[in-house]
C-alpha cells in the first residue's frame, strides 16, 4: 500500500467515524478490478446522514490537497461514491447497502484493517 492510498484510507475512516458511520469496511479489490485498489464501504441511517459522511470525507481530504476526481449520488443520496482513483468511498444509506450488497460482490477482495 502506498503513503497516498494509506493516508486516504486512514483520513476517510477518521472522518467516517467522526459523524458515526455504521459497518464501515475497507476491501481490497488490486487485482480483481481496474476500477480501484481499495473500497471504502459505510453505511448512514437517513439521507442527511449519508451526505453529511460524504461531505466529512470530501472536507477532511480536501485539508489534505486530495480532491475527489468524480462524486456521484448527492441527489438521491442513496448510495453517493467519492472517486479518489486508487481509493473509491461508497457511502449507502442501509437498505440500500443491503440490496447492492458489494460485500459479496467482493467477496473475493482481501478485508483490510486501517490502523
Amino acid at each position: 500500500m502506498n503513503l497516498e492510498n494509506k493516508e486516504i484510507l486512514k483520513t476517510a475512516i477518521a472522518a467516517l467515524d467522526s459523524k458515526n458511520a455504521k459497518n464501515t469496511e475497507v476491501i481490497k479489490v488490486a487485482g480483481l478490478t481496474d476500477l480501484a485498489d481499495y473500497f471504502i464501504l459505510a453505511s448512514g441511517t437517513s439521507s442527511t446522514q449519508v451526505k453529511t459522511l460524504a461531505d466529512e470525507v470530501e472536507k477532511k481530504l480536501s485539508e489534505q490537497g486530495i480532491n475527489p476526481k468524480r462524486t456521484e449520488g448527492y441527489k438521491g443520496a442513496n448510495w453517493i461514491v467519492l472517486d479518489y482513483v486508487d481509493v473509491v468511498v461508497h457511502i449507502f444509506h442501509e437498505e440500500t447497502r443491503q440490496f447492492y450488497d458489494l460485500e459479496r460482490l467482493w467477496q473475493d477482495g482481501e478485508k483490510i484493517i486501517v490502523d
